[in-house]
C-alpha cells in the first residue's frame, strides 16, 4: 500500500512524538534511586565515587561510538552517491593512496589510546581497595546470600527474597545495613555454586566462587535502599536471589549493630532457611 507524502509525514510526526514522550517518562522516572524505573535506558543514578567514574567513562564512549558510526555512515552515503556505476561509469584503477592508508591506521590507534587510558585508570580506582572502615563477608547459597560482619561481633545471618516487601523481585526479609560515607570492603564467596554479587548503583560486580575469597569496596554517598540481584546463571531460583543494601547513617549504623547482635547472635544462620522450608511444606 502506497502512502501519501502527507502520511508518511504525519507517521514520522507521531514517531518524533513518541520518542520525546518516551525519554521525558524516563527522566521523570529517573529520580528513583537504586533500583530499575521504567522506561529507564540509562544507567542506574550513582551513589559511589566508582560509579560516578563508570558513568562519566560510558558518556565517554558513547561519544565516540556515535562520532565513528556517523562517520562510517558518511563515507557509504558518499560512496553510494558518487561512485555508483551512473554517476561513475570508468572506474578508477587507483590501488594505493599512502596518506589514507597511514590515515587509517594512526586513526583507530589514537582512537584505542584515548579508551584504553581512562579504561585503566577506571579499574585500578575499582580494584585498588583502600583502608577500609568496615568489612562485610557476602556468601552466596543457593538461593540467597548470607552476610557476616567480622568487624562488628561477628555475628551472620541470611537475606532472603520476601514476597511481601517492594519492589518485588528485589525487597528481601534482612537487608546489608552499611554507614553512609564509609569505604567498605566486601569479601565475597561461594557456599555451592559460583553466584555474582552486584549492585547497579554502586558500580560493583564480583563472583562468589567456592573455595576462593574475591574482594571489591565500595564508598556510598548517600543514605537510602540500593538493589542488585546475583548476577550469574546459579540454577533454578537464580532470578530469586535479590541483593538488598540499606545505606545509613553512622548513629543509625552503630544502634542497628548493637541490636543485630542480640538478634542473631542466638538464631542459627540458617534458621530462616528452615522456616522457609517449614512454610512450604
Amino acid at each position: 500500500m502506497k502512502m501519501s507524502k502527507g502520511q508518511i509525514g504525519r507517521r514520522l510526526l507521531g514517531l518524533a512524538v513518541a520518542g520525546v514522550a518516551l525519554v521525558a517518562g524516563g527522566a521523570a522516572f529517573a529520580e528513583e534511586l537504586g533500583q530499575p524505573s521504567p522506561w529507564a535506558f540509562d544507567l542506574q543514578a550513582a551513589a559511589t565515587p566508582v560509579m560516578d567514574s563508570i558513568f562519566r567513562f560510558h558518556n565517554m564512549l558513547l561519544v565516540i561510538i556515535t562520532l565513528i558510526t556517523l562517520f562510517v555512515l558518511a563515507l557509504l552515503v558518499i560512496v553510494v552517491v558518487k561512485f555508483n556505476a551512473r554517476a561513475n561509469p570508468v572506474p578508477s584503477r587507483t590501488t594505493h593512496n599512502t596518506l589514507i592508508e597511514v590515515a587509517w591506521t594512526l586513526i583507530p590507534v589514537l582512537i584505542l589510546v584515548s579508551i584504553a587510558v581512562p579504561s585503566f585508570r577506571l579499574l585500578f580506582e575499582e580494584l585498588d581497595v583502600p583502608k577500609a572502615d568496615l568489612t562485610v563477608k557476602a556468601t552466596g547459597k543457593q538461593w540467597y546470600w548470607s552476610y557476616a560482619y567480622p568487624d562488628n561481633g561477628k555475628f551472620e545471618f541470611d537475606s532472603l527474597m520476601s514476597h511481601d516487601k517492594q519492589p518485588r523481585l528485589l525487597g528481601v526479609d534482612n537487608e546489608l545495613v552499611v554507614p553512609v560515607n564509609k569505604v567498605v570492603r566486601v569479601q565475597v564467596t561461594g557456599a555451592d555454586v559460583i553466584h555474582s554479587f552486584a549492585v547497579p548503583a554502586f558500580g560493583i560486580k564480583i563472583d562468589a566462587i567456592p573455595g576462593r575469597l574475591n574482594e571489591t569496596w565500595f564508598k556510598a554517598t548517600k543514605t537510602g535502599m540500593f538493589y542488585g540481584q546475583c548476577s550469574e546463571l546459579c540454577g533454578r531460583d537464580h532470578a530469586f536471589m535479590p541483593i538488598s543494601v540499606r545505606v545509613v547513617s553512622e548513629q543509625d549504623f552503630t544502634a542497628w549493630v548493637a541490636e543485630a547482635q542480640k538478634k542473631f547472635a542466638a538464631v542459627p544462620a540458617n534458621t530462616s532457611v528452615a522456616s522457609a522450608a517449614e512454610e512450604a511444606q
